[in-house]
């Protein structure tokens, strides 16, 4: 096929594929507030138990504890506290940004780093046999012990506490992209390998032209992974080290007036979740961008 041909082939799968997510995205948001509302009306028809039984619903239904979808959509356009003009919308955006910054700070770290050891593993097998058992293990100390002890490392030296809470947000990132790209590292054909030895091609040249391109399909998921992990050690970060102008302790300080307004706290709550959204889906449009050669040769 020509070159434009090529493209608009390209351009037609790339359209259809974001009209499918995005579709996606939507029936299953549908799906989700049918169920909260068709869940809180049952509840309160029934006296919170399930229909024809005295068994109680597992969560009340009550404002309090449920709000309706409605009000929780209605407290975005209203004032984030009295004598403030910036709405609860604008507020949560302002702190998500706040938030992207310190996760995209991790995730490049944790993804360095996960390469790093990925490659390190792949070169010396004595390195795998001894490093990949302590990266599994890593990932068994909670967090939320883990965050304080690096912040109050951080906070005696010349780490800010953004830096900290970044560190916080690359130590759930490298753990998907060590492992997934020592896999990808490792799973070019072995007629692959032995034809770049036959090349007398340096090591490093077959881990860039063979290994590399190989670990693709396992890498990107990986980074994906990687990304939304990031947000969520970003966010625990902050509410361990008390960073102000993050989604963590917007969450937090919802949650301690949580009596006097529970759909401002459910509101932050979707607004980390769609951070979340966000960021797999930059992740994503990169893996699409950097495969156009592959969509090419496969149209050709």
């Amino acid at each position: 096929m020509s070159d434009p041909q090529v493209g608009a082939a390209r351009r037609s799968r790339l359209a259809v594929v974001v009209v499918r997510r995005l579709a996606t995205v939507a029936v299953a948001l549908v799906a989700i507030i049918a169920l909260w509302e068709g869940y809180k009306w049952m509840g309160q028809q029934t006296g919170d138990t399930w229909p024809g039984t005295d068994w109680g619903l597992p969560v009340p239904t009550d404002d309090l504890t449920m709000p309706p979808a409605g009000d929780i959509w209605a407290s975005l356009w209203e004032p984030v506290q009295r004598g403030r003009d910036q709405t609860l919308a604008s507020f949560l955006v302002e702190s998500a940004w706040f938030t992207l910054r310190e996760a995209a700070l991790g995730f490049v770290i944790g993804s360095v780093v996960g390469l790093a050891l990925a490659v390190v593993m792949l070169r010396f097998r004595s390195a795998e046999r001894g490093l990949l058992p302590w990266v599994n293990i890593s990932q068994t100390i909670p967090l939320i012990a883990l965050a304080p002890i690096v912040v109050t490392w951080a906070r005696t030296t010349w780490l800010s506490d953004t830096q900290a809470v970044a560190l916080i947000a690359a130590y759930l990132t490298f753990f998907p992209v060590a492992v997934n790209g020592l896999r990808g590292l490792q799973s070019p054909a072995a007629a692959d390998v032995e034809l770049m030895r036959s090349y007398a091609a340096p090591w490093r040249t077959t881990l860039l032209k063979v290994r590399f391109p190989a670990a693709r399909p396992y890498l990107f998921p990986a980074f994906k992974l990687a990304a939304t992990l990031s947000v969520v050690g970003a966010i625990v970060g902050e509410i361990s080290s008390g960073v102000k102008g993050g989604l963590g302790r917007v969450v937090l300080d919802f949650a301690s007036r949580y009596s006097t307004g529970p759909e401002k706290l459910y509101a932050a709550v979707l607004a980390a979740a769609g951070l979340g959204l966000v960021v797999f889906g930059l992740v994503s449009a990169a893996e699409m961008l950097l495969t156009r050669g592959q969509d090419r040769a496969e149209v050709a």
